[in-house]
């Protein structure tokens, strides 16, 4: 049968999706290879995702193709490589998108070549798979200037339109073969950049696996936007091929295991980033990432650990033993105002100063300023954050992008307020199970307890987690007592407790942040509110606690 790619007679419309999707693919697509070469394979997704199911789920698969394409595009290419138009797209563009992060580039493509509204290129990096959309449109805003300095197509050419050269597409059974070819061919290369030290079939080959590890040019950061993908691979070990091969090894068992236990799902594609090989403590230890995954390796024959550490610019990554491995263009500060030491990017030891090793670290100095973060026992110290008792819950009308209400914002760096709150609370609540993306503590009450009990203050302490989901708790601190006071919601904190004043009598108390009114009921009875505190007395006998539950809600103030 014979084909003619692209629109072919079909409506001016369907010709201008197909122009507009090839010239996404095209500069999405990752690598420096040849101009041809490229829109070839532009084409080819294309035309092999087909039009079903509109042209918005269309961009999505082509985009999803583009940004990792699988090895099955590159097989028959020579029909689209013939076809190629007399004059080609400037190099120059391409160039430069190569160094970023492939949802960098597809939000850059968008926002520049699409002419893409900002609120629409969220959505499509959302249907993308990305979680964090919001950073990822800001590198790619502040890279488009760069990157697209001229129009990306030169006026008078239209390299991106439809293929009208008719091209024969060979029967199924030449191409698997080729495939099959092609795969092998492939596998002896990756085998000879990887050292050769793997023997191929079996299990023990990195090469096996189609994989190879890659690491950003030295000096790759103070040229490009800052991200993940520009961090350089350091340590003492970076040149011991076979060290980095035992570390490939591992990555690609473990991404192959981790694939095996998701219904449906894949290995992280991709070759995967050196970040550090090197000595900690006299242990070899390596650090791979490819996407939000990193994976810690423990030489010389030790498992990796593969951890899900989001996509943060210049968050920490631990070592180990105390360590960090910091971004190229960061630095760090101890809680008390020392400046942390730093060697080839590895800090000296530092551990928090609570005694269940949670919570803040050092302030992190970056290029955006300063901010506190955290070791919650996860692959990356996070940042953590203090809101004091003045910050105030908006009424409705006032959400942030966020959705939250509250209309103050926490401070970046902590000072005296926050670190005393958080070593008091950072060990009160459970080990987090699953990585921690973000930690912050509102002290949403402080004031004096009835009866004579003295100056008290109440927290929300809550946790984001890097895959999705929030856990809080609240607790009510006296001069030497905390009480639990259960789940609150970190965005409009309320919560209450039953507590018990010097001559034994009960009290339930509940408080809630600025601009809101807390309320209780339950089995209680006389109960008032001053300065943002309920107080109500038992129904039954003072000196005893009721054993029925108390429910307390909160409504905006007048």
């Amino acid at each position: 049968m014979r084909h003619e790619h692209g629109a072919g007679p079909g409506p001016r419309g369907a010709r201008a999706d197909y122009r507009d999707l090839v010239r996404l693919a095209y500069f999405v697509l990752p690598g420096t290879g040849s101009r041809v070469y490229r829109l070839a394979m532009a084409r080819r997704i294309v035309e092999g995702t087909g039009a079903r199911g509109g042209h918005a789920r269309r961009r999505t698969r082509v985009l999803r193709h583009a940004m990792r394409p699988s090895r099955r595009w590159r097989i028959g290419l020579g029909p689209w490589l013939r076809a190629a138009p007399p004059r080609l797209p400037d190099p120059a563009a391409t160039t430069a998108l190569a160094a970023l992060d492939p949802a960098v580039r597809v939000a850059c493509a968008l926002l520049s070549v699409a002419r893409t509204p900002r609120y629409a290129v969220r959505d499509q990096l959302v249907a993308l798979g990305v979680r964090d959309p919001w950073p990822v449109i800001e590198a790619a805003g502040a890279a488009a200037e760069r990157v697209f300095a001229a129009d990306p197509e030169r006026p008078g050419t239209d390299p991106f339109g439809p293929v009208r050269r008719p091209v024969r597409h060979r029967p199924p059974a030449p191409v698997g073969i080729a495939f099959v070819l092609t795969t092998g061919l492939l596998g002896v290369m990756v085998v000879s950049e990887s050292g050769g030290r793997a023997p191929l079939g079996g299990t023990s080959s990195a090469a096996a696996r189609d994989a190879r590890l890659i690491s950003a040019a030295p000096d790759a950061w103070r040229r490009t936007p800052h991200g993940l993908d520009v961090w350089p691979a350091r340590g003492d070990l970076t040149a011991d091929a076979a060290f980095r091969e035992r570390a490939l090894l591992a990555w690609t068992a473990a991404t192959r295991a981790g694939a095996a236990g998701r219904a449906g799902g894949s290995r992280q594609e991709g070759d995967p980033q050196l970040l550090f090989a090197g000595r900690v403590g006299g242990r070899p230890v390596a650090l791979l990432r490819r996407g939000d995954k990193i994976g810690r390796f423990t030489g010389p024959d030790g498992p990796l650990t593969l951890s899900t550490a989001g996509a943060d610019a210049e968050a920490p990554v631990a070592l180990g033993g105390g360590r960090y491995l910091l971004a190229p263009w960061t630095g760090a500060e101890t809680l008390t105002g020392r400046k942390v030491a730093v060697s080839h990017g590895v800090t000296e030891p530092v551990t928090p100063r609570t005694p269940c090793g949670r919570g803040p670290l050092f302030h992190l100095k970056g290029s955006g300023g300063g901010r506190t973060v955290g070791e919650f026992g996860g692959p990356r110290p996070v940042t953590v954050t203090y809101r004091p008792p003045s910050s105030k819950y908006a009424s409705a009308g006032h959400e942030s992008a966020s959705g939250a209400r509250d209309v103050s914002d926490p401070s970046d760096e902590l000072k005296a307020d926050g670190l005393r709150v958080w070593d008091r609370v950072a060990c009160l609540a459970p080990t987090p199970a699953r990585p921690v993306a973000a930690a912050t503590a509102w002290e949403f009450w402080s004031g004096g307890l009835p009866k004579g009990g003295g100056r008290a203050q109440w927290v929300c302490a809550g946790m984001a987690f890097a895959g999705g989901g929030t856990a809080a708790q609240g607790t009510l601190l006296e001069k030497e007592k905390a009480h639990d006071t259960g789940w609150c919601d970190d965005r409009r904190p309320a919560a209450g407790t039953w507590w018990r004043s010097a001559r034994g009598d009960w009290y339930y108390l509940a408080a809630a942040a600025r601009g809101l009114v807390p309320r209780a009921e339950g089995p209680l009875r006389r109960s008032k509110v001053g300065e943002r505190l309920l107080t109500a007395v038992p129904a039954g006998p003072a000196d005893r606690r009721p054993a029925g539950p108390v429910t307390v809600s909160a409504r905006p103030a007048p």
